[in-house]
């Protein structure tokens, strides 16, 4: 990611008055010291540029900038350049304190919101001073407050996922493009092997939009896709002269058609493309290997995107909990919600098991992953669950890695 060209960078422009906490806050996000931070004013002569990743957003470049109220002999060219740079960015951050906020943060606020630019207010050095209910008010109009002590460390991971949490919320959709389903991961010219089981679940004389997208993904790199279901898989790859470059089942079938592919070949699951294509696997992996280390005490939640009726083999309320039961020895707690209606106090629930999301945006998926991650709660998917309950977890992730 650190090689991803400026242009195809998320900027994110960092303005606001001289010795506010502009280079703190940067520096508090990296992890890194990428500015230079001193209580002498104006020590920001240029813009500082800072590439980095900030999953799960993806790559970025921070623009941090000098004060728009420098007085010195060089103020005025730098402040120039400030201004450039409010119309390179694609998000902007107003930083200010509740002690030395004006009418100047105001109309720099109300300047670059009638630019439509997707804007945060940093109310820095909070340890000294919090802004009052008035003063939020005042500012809301143009964008999203956040409120935080750049230099308190013990306060930084908390305030980098409110961080993270307002730039999913005003994020440009352009700039949270999903991953490709296959097409990175597939050669032109190659051959993909779906396998598709018809249940009571399918819908009568179509195929699930997700299986729909995965084909339409692979013809347009010019590679080729035959289609089975599990009772005749086997019989087709004895039918063919070369051996596909890839296989994908549905999550239900992985264990039996990881049992019949040949290990020379890749192996995964559309819930699993679909994972990564939606949210970020990585983390879904990791809340996957957290199964393992469940107690009877443990609650889990189950959460689905749709509201449609349970079927007697429902996969989220029927089948997942059998596995879990199965894998741990015990009657696992289980909660389940549906629809819109993801609760808050996620703090209750040691794993949070989601579907595959596709009545969702990327967007809103990424939201709810950040609402795990703020509440310290691991988060996987059903597909990915399953793969690990059917102990195929690390064979089925292989391609993506």
């Amino acid at each position: 990611m650190q090689k991803t060209p400026k242009s195809l960078r998320l900027n994110i422009g960092l303005f606001g008055k001289t010795n506010v906490g502009k280079s703190s806050f940067l520096n508090m996000i990296t992890g890194q010291d990428a500015s230079i931070v001193s209580e002498i004013r104006g020590t920001t002569t240029d813009v500082v540029e800072k590439p980095m990743e900030l999953l799960p957003i993806g790559p970025v470049l921070f623009l941090d900038t000098a004060g728009l109220d420098d007085k010195s002999d060089l103020g005025e060219k730098r402040i120039e350049r400030t201004q450039k740079a409010i119309k390179r960015a694609d998000i902007a951050i107003i930083i200010t304190t509740a002690a030395d906020c004006n009418e100047a943060d105001l109309k720099i606020s109300a300047d670059i919101a009638a630019e439509n630019i997707p804007l945060i207010i940093v109310f820095n050095k909070s340890d000294i001073a919090k802004p009052d209910d008035e003063t939020k008010k005042q500012f809301e109009k143009f964008g999203e407050i956040l409120v935080v002590s750049s230099t308190d460390k013990s306060q930084r991971e908390q305030n980098i996922v409110a961080f993270k949490e307002k730039i999913l919320s005003i994020v440009p959709e352009e700039f949270l493009t999903p991953p490709p389903l296959l097409s990175d991961v597939v050669q032109t010219g190659k051959h993909v092997v779906f396998v598709v089981p018809i249940d009571i679940q399918a819908p009568k004389g179509r195929l699930i939009l997700t299986q729909v997208q995965a084909i339409r993904d692979i013809l347009d790199i010019n590679a080729a896709v035959s289609m089975t279901q599990e009772n005749t898989y086997k019989q087709l790859l004895e039918n063919l002269k070369t051996p596909p470059d890839l296989v994908v089942c549905d999550s239900q079938v992985v264990d039996f058609v990881a049992k019949n592919t040949p290990e020379n070949i890749n192996l995964t699951t559309f819930s699993i493309v679909f994972a990564r294509n939606k949210g970020d696997l990585s983390a879904f992996i990791e809340g996957a290997q957290t199964i393992s280390k469940l107690t009877a005490d443990d609650k889990i939640l189950i959460s689905e995107a749709c509201t449609h009726h349970p079927l007697d083999q429902d996969i989220g309320r029927v089948k997942i909990p059998k596995m879990l039961e199965k894998r741990l020895g015990f009657k696992p707690q289980i909660d389940f919600c549906a629809g819109k209606d993801f609760p808050q106090d996620l703090q209750n629930y040691a794993l949070v098991i989601h579907c595959g999301g596709c009545m969702l945006t990327r967007r809103e998926m990424l939201m709810r992953m950040e609402q795990c991650r703020q509440k310290g709660v691991p988060i996987t998917n059903f597909g990915v669950a399953i793969s690990f309950l059917q102990g195929v977890g690390e064979r089925a992730i292989k391609v993506f890695q």
